[in-house]
């Protein structure tokens, strides 16, 4: 660059662009994806950062736009249980889900995550723009815009604080002393990205744009249609941006009518001119509210108790800093919500020796496309940086939705929601190792919101009591089985709650027990339910002294709880009318009451997403590899809380998981030796397919690390996908997938291989957030790819699991020099450092423990000769193939190993 960016930039670590991509104010496309993104879990923006006629799209995580349909599981669901085995055992593909208009495909969907307010600063000082840069600093969390023109050098930052749940953005005068006059407006509704498709119901809403009279703020107020059984019927949101001026004035006034008919206010297009000011500061919150009031109502209405509200809560961030002057102090304000992003974000730092970091965000894209077949270090690192801030900004409150929490437009891909198949459990994937704190509250949240839903399922799907059925996806509000058909059977999807249970169960193996606070996101009917309060759980009294003590104990009331009831799905769907015999055979009996030994259940009916035998043209199938894994890994989880929890009768408990471990169906193998998708000899394996799901013992769970046939096997299924899939091989959360799966099969440049399409085409924008598609196929905004790279990077230099780690288990082959520092290790060890050498032949790690006496098996991924611990030589163990060194831990004490490379 030839600016003076270069040499003064704003900030230590984070990206910048020298382009910038401007929102039309009228019918854009999708546009608003290049720009630069900011957030604290619950509110955030995205703001393109053009010079002159900058938007801001604000942003709230529980935005949910309400559909007409029902928002309760069909009756007749229940009743199909028993036809569904029959037919799937008979291997009578033609058999259809149907339903009472005789249809086999139903049109029910969730709601839609939406933006919130678009506001535009429309700048009068313009000139002829050089020098331009726009960044976001991943420390402060803040994005910001620099340039010159005629006027001098011009300055715009914001941020969304941590500390006080509101986005403040500052605008200076010049560096000559040119004052701010600009026009703040709110686009219209209508004009957004999507919002004027013919297939939206965006038009179905009520809307009103406000200037306060003495133009304190500016902000737009919304009723969502009125939908009967819809929860949000009485139902809408607000925007509020405060307008804070110093030494100049501000004035309301009146824009032309654009004659949008959803606008029912009575003065259609208010705004807030700016004349001759030194600063502008701008105070944003969104929130909605069920208590709109009835739709009808609506327009002749003149005060909102939501827009009341925050304006009170803006003033208060407004009072809040003050300087010496008495003026608003933006310093001070970001202080607090600095520090504490800045301690997320700096837990863990990468760095991979080699390319040239100082790089722009487009200069990196181009360079990977000019490297086609090898991943660009600096591109490999500023991806990992901008996934891990990206995924602290949109995490805390509640798991990231498929958007992150960021969304320009209406009607987005898939709704923007939450899909529990793929998506969450790949943007998730790396909160725990990677050392975050909030992410993992704002994930339980979310599970404890949907885990009435949750049950739901299980009781309609199969007639069970007190089991977890997770639906393959959930608006936020609403997690229940409304969305299948004979394509899509999610309602017999079974290994949801085993894999969605994993990452708090992972949770616990960093960091131990731990007091989780009662969100006020967190419903107290959810957490009534959950607890079993007046069903034979918790008494009215113990649940009360619960809520006053203002924790949920995560061992006692989260996680033995739930995973008693995702155990108990399993238990319930095994019957032995359905089973295999001693040679494997599939066998139905009706009336069997028990096994014979030898004989093993049947997992029937299964749906390994989203793929078909071939020969059997139905997803609905029977023992998929998915459903035997998940199993064996949620009793597993179960059977260890009961140990460590050891409430009454924890040693029957034990011994019924134990003994329904035993009879879980075997993995099947392919004549090539490949893991098969279904262990059923009646199926023949279809490779001509994207998902993995049948390789989850090699991720999410563990199965493949001590059983080196398993892995053989996987790794053969793997190659097999990568040899027959000719169909879909887009998308990216099927390329995390399958990096993550190589850095569990040990694999380095697998992993590298799998990141590479997304790197090369058109996954990443020029904002550095990432596309569904390789190819943008789909036009959908989706952060899995994004946050997935974090964990596949993690997982390849860091294995563990309870009592085990591993260094560098996939270290892919030209990343010859490099450190990451700060990992968490799931045995509560912190991986202080972790550094590779491999022209010296060394590699040094320094481990810290949270407990006394915490046993570790360490080992190194690449060979190695012998170990030196804090200075001395200590004895190597050969166990098999392998070789590792023991060491026993102590709280507050480091132990640092040098491994001497072969």
């Amino acid at each position: 660059m030839t600016n003076g960016l270069s040499n003064t930039r704003m900030y230590a670590k984070g990206n910048f662009a020298s382009t910038y991509t401007e929102v039309p104010a009228s019918a854009p496309g999708f546009e608003w994806r290049d720009g630069m993104v900011s957030g604290n879990g619950e509110n955030g923006y995205i703001t393109s950062g053009s010079p002159y006629t900058d938007s801001f799209i604000f942003q709230n995580m529980w935005f949910n736009y309400p559909s007409n349909h029902p928002r309760a599981i069909p009756e007749e669901l229940t009743g199909q249980l028993a036809e569904a085995r029959r037919n799937v055992f008979n291997q009578n593909d033609q058999w259809k889900i149907t339903f009472p208009d005789g249809t086999t495909r139903r049109r029910t969907f969730f709601y839609s995550y939406h933006p919130g307010h678009q506001l535009r600063l429309s700048m009068a000082n313009k000139g002829n723009v050089s020098d331009y840069e726009r960044w976001t600093n991943y420390e402060t969390a803040e994005t910001g815009v620099r340039y010159d023109d005629e006027h001098g050098t011009w300055i715009r930052t914001s941020f969304t604080s941590r500390a006080d749940n509101v986005s403040i953005t500052k605008i200076t005068q010049s560096s000559t002393g040119a004052k701010i006059n600009m026009l703040i407006s709110i686009d219209d509704i209508s004009n957004m990205c999507r919002a004027h498709n013919e297939s939206s119901e965006v038009t179905a809403l009520q809307y009103k744009k406000l200037v306060d009279p003495d133009a304190a703020y500016i902000a737009q107020v919304v009723h969502y249609p009125s939908y009967p059984g819809s929860e949000l019927i009485d139902g809408g949101y607000a925007g509020l941006t405060q307008v804070v001026v110093v030494n100049g004035t501000r004035k309301r006034v009146m824009l032309p009518d654009t004659n949008e008919p959803m606008n029912v206010g009575s003065e259609k297009n208010p705004a807030v001119q700016i004349i001759n000011a030194d600063a502008v500061y701008l105070i944003t919150q969104t929130d909605r509210t069920h208590g709109m009031g009835k739709t009808e109502d609506f327009a002749g209405m003149s005060r909102y108790e939501i827009v009341d509200q925050l304006y009170r809560n803006t003033n208060a961030v407004a009072g809040k800093y003050k300087d010496a002057s008495g003026h608003f102090d933006y310093a001070a304000a970001l202080a607090p919500h600095a520090q504490n992003h800045a301690s997320e974000f700096n837990a863990v730092n990468l760095f991979i020796h080699g390319d040239d970091k100082l790089t722009d965000n487009l200069a990196l894209i181009n360079a990977q496309k000019g490297t086609a077949t090898k991943v660009n270090l600096a591109f490999m690192e500023q991806a990992y940086n901008q996934g891990r801030y990206a995924m602290i900004c949109s995490s805390g409150t509640s798991a990231p939705r498929l958007y992150g929490m960021w969304t320009g437009e209406w009607n987005p891909g898939w709704r923007g929601i939450y899909t529990l198949d793929a998506n969450v459990n790949l943007q998730v994937a790396s909160m725990n190792t990677g050392h975050l704190t909030e992410a993992q509250l704002g994930y339980i949240t979310f599970f404890l919101r949907n885990a009435p839903d949750f049950e739901y399922n299980a009781r309609m799907a199969y007639g069970m009591n007190d089991a977890l059925q997770v639906s393959v996806n959930s608006d936020g509000d609403r997690g229940m089985h409304v969305e299948y058909d004979n394509d899509y059977p999610f309602q017999y999807w079974n290994a949801g709650a085993s894999w969605c249970l994993l990452p708090i169960y992972e949770y616990w193996q960093c960091y131990g027990n731990r007091h989780i606070p009662i969100h006020a996101n967190m419903r107290i009917h959810d957490l009534q339910l959950l607890l079993g309060v007046r069903d034979g759980g918790l008494t009215d009294e113990e649940f009360a002294q619960i809520l006053n003590r203002g924790y949920l104990d995560l061992e006692k009331d989260i996680l033995l709880p739930l995973l008693t009831k995702q155990a108990n799905f399993w238990e319930q769907i095994c019957t032995p009318e359905y089973y295999t015999d001693r040679n494997g055979n599939a066998c139905h009996q009706n009336g069997k009451t028990a096994l014979n030994p030898g004989e093993k259940y049947m997992i029937i009916p299964a749906y390994s997403p989203e793929n078909n035998p071939i020969g059997y043209n139905s997803t609905i199938t029977a023992n998929a590899a998915m459903d035997i894994s998940a199993a064996r890994d949620g009793l597993q989880m179960v059977i260890m809380l009961e140990k460590v929890v050891k409430r009454d009768g924890y040693e029957a408990a034990i011994a019924k998981w134990e003994a329904l471990l035993e009879l879980l169906p075997d993995y099947k193998y392919d004549v090539d030796g490949a893991l098969r998708e279904w262990a059923m000899s009646e199926y023949t394996e279809n490779n001509n397919h994207r998902h993995l799901s049948h390789l989850y013992p090699a991720w999410p769970a563990y199965e493949t690390q001590n059983d080196r046939a398993l892995a053989q096997a996987a790794k053969i299924a793997l190659e097999n996908r990568d040899k027959y899939n000719t169909q879909d091989a887009t998308a990216g959360h099927g390329w995390v997938h399958k990096a993550l799966v190589n850095a569990r099969l040990k694999n380095g440049d697998g992993v590298l291989s799998s990141l590479l399409p997304m790197m090369t085409e058109t996954g990443y924008y020029a904002s550095l957030m990432t596309d569904h598609d390789t190819n943008r196929r789909n036009n959908t905004y989706c952060t899995d790819t994004a946050f997935g790279v974090v964990a596949a990077v993690n997982e390849a230099l860091l294995f563990s699991n309870t009592g085990e780690i591993e260094v560098l288990p996939a270290l892919p082959s030209d990343w010859k020099v490099g450190s990451i520092n700060g990992l968490m290790a799931r045995t509560r060890v912190e991986v202080k450092e972790l550094t590779w050498d491999l022209l010296s032949k060394t590699v040094r790690v320094t481990l810290h423990s949270s407990e006394n006496d915490n046993a570790i098996k360490l080992q190194a991924g690449i060979p190695w000769t012998d170990a030196v611990v804090n200075g001395s030589a200590i004895k190597v163990i050969q166990e098999g193939l392998g070789k590792y060194v023991h060491l026993t831990l102590n709280a507050g004490i480091d132990v640092t190993v040098v491994f001497n490379l072969a």
